[in-house]
């Protein structure tokens, strides 16, 4: 029988799925080494499991211990597991600037989760690097992992990333493209695939606000370059020990909006729900398709999951509200019928039947209703079939003894995103005045219309 005797046996072996659709005008063959099939859903649960047993191995943990570690997340998810398996304790330090579903899958395994600012400098004691440290000075029996300077992390992609590319690509490999944040994936599958073909070129991708691309260029650690981003999981205001840039062949970087809009087209486009270093990862390869030839073989590393983004990047207010969407309103969709056209309207002393008969010439499913100068109600199609299966007569009734609820007023400015959550089963329509102080109306035809521009 084929039995993993733990969680911790299935990590690694993950699929190395080809692209098909957003890079099809790219030269040569585009493959994503898609590590969020790991148990922790995250490519973090290989250098967790290593930096465990080498610590092991060392007496540096020791049995009912407590592993420590500031991360961004993906790394104290593998620490977790481990410590679930093992029997240690586990304490995790993150930044306010990580999605919360982070914080709550740690927590739901187990783990401990504190919380400090992401605008403070690494040495400042508020900072997670710092508090990390002290709580492994203060807490007997503890390890502090420090992914950044410990080398078992980059030593587990050198022993389990690079050989499983090597091999699933059959040594055709030409280009490995990562996001560059520890230093742990990049440099252990980069030293692995140099040492089997040093013409592999490796391409590592950088945040704008991190610091790592200039010091590669120059080996100058220029803290003018650090400044707040929102990208996740890659970018560092230091240099990690866990750099080998000998081994790198070049950096890219890539901005937060670019990197957030890839990876939902990767969800939309390619049916892969990766994180937010997946879409900058390949958001830095498209910036880079120039340098690429029909017969390269990409290799691109896709780190984790986008389950832990659902409330960012894959939350349509939070992309609006920091410009990175291309926001549609209201008065957009005005504009976009071209010929202006009136409101439609009916009043309560109108039939049923010249209602019906509206909607059936204009081929709409929702009207205003008026008392002969204000808006009171509405009267819609599904409204109409239901008073019908009640037996009224409609060329009998009037409008005013079948009106609805009225349609909700917003602002005529209002994004688009915004009145798909209003308009539900029961509300047909939103109207909103433009600036002459005249009433249109939105109805879920015109948003999902709109969507698809």
């Amino acid at each position: 029988m084929d039995i993993k005797n733990n969680i911790l046996e299935t990590i690694g072996n993950t699929p190395l799925i080809k692209l098909n659709k957003i890079t099809k005008d790219l030269p040569g063959l585009i493959l994503a080494k898609v590590d969020y099939f790991n148990p922790g859903n995250s490519i973090k649960d290989r250098m967790a499991l290593k930096m465990v047993e080498v610590a092991e191995e060392k007496g540096l943990l020791k049995p009912g211990g407590t592993i420590i570690e500031c991360t961004s997340g993906n790394t104290g998810m593998g620490l977790a597991l481990a410590a679930v398996v093992k029997g240690y304790k586990s304490i995790f330090v993150t930044t306010d600037k990580q999605s919360k579903e982070k914080a709550d899958i740690l927590k739901a395994v187990g783990a401990e989760v504190i919380v400090c600012p992401t605008n403070v400098m690494p040495e400042d004691p508020a900072s997670y690097y710092s508090v990390a440290k002290r709580l492994a000075k203060e807490i007997p029996n503890s390890f502090h992992f420090n992914q950044y300077d410990n080398l078992a992390n980059r030593l587990a992609h050198y022993e389990t990333t690079g050989p499983e590319i090597w091999n699933q690509t059959d040594g055709k490999i030409t280009h490995l493209v990562c996001t560059a944040g520890t230093g742990g994936t990049i440099t252990g599958t980069a030293m692995y695939l140099k040492e089997k073909n040093p013409n592999i070129k490796i391409w590592a991708i950088d945040v704008y606000g991190s610091l790592l691309t200039k010091y590669f260029r120059t080996g100058e650690i220029d803290m003018n370059e650090v400044h707040p981003y929102i990208s996740e999981g890659f970018g560092e205001d230091f240099v990690p020990q866990n750099y080998d840039m000998s081994v790198i062949d070049h950096f890219e970087q890539v901005t937060d909006k670019d990197g957030a809009v890839m990876a939902r087209r990767l969800a939309k486009e390619e049916g892969l729900f990766c994180g937010y270093s997946a879409g900058s990862c390949l958001q830095g390869l498209m910036q880079l398709k120039d340098q690429l030839k029909p017969s390269d073989v990409v290799v691109c590393i896709f780190h984790d999951h986008g389950s832990r983004y659902v409330a960012k990047i894959y939350n349509d207010q939070w992309m609006i509200e920091r410009g990175f969407l291309d926001v549609k309103t209201f008065k957009d969709i005005v504009a976009s019928r071209g010929a202006k056209q009136k409101l439609l309207t009916v009043t309560t002393t109108d039939t049923v039947q010249s209602a019906v008969d509206l909607m059936k010439k204009f081929n709409i499913e929702n009207i205003p209703v008026t008392n002969g100068s204000e808006i009171i109600g509405s009267i819609s199609e599904s409204g109409l079939f239901n008073a019908l299966l009640k037996g009224i007569d409609i060329k009998a009734t009037t409008v005013g003894e079948v009106t609805e609820a009225a349609y909700p007023v917003v602002d005529f400015e209002t994004p688009v995103e915004r009145l798909s959550n209003m308009i539900t089963k029961d509300i047909g329509a939103v109207l909103a005045k433009d600036e002459a102080g005249n009433y249109h109306i939105v109805t879920k035809y015109d948003v999902i219309q709109a969507k698809q521009r």
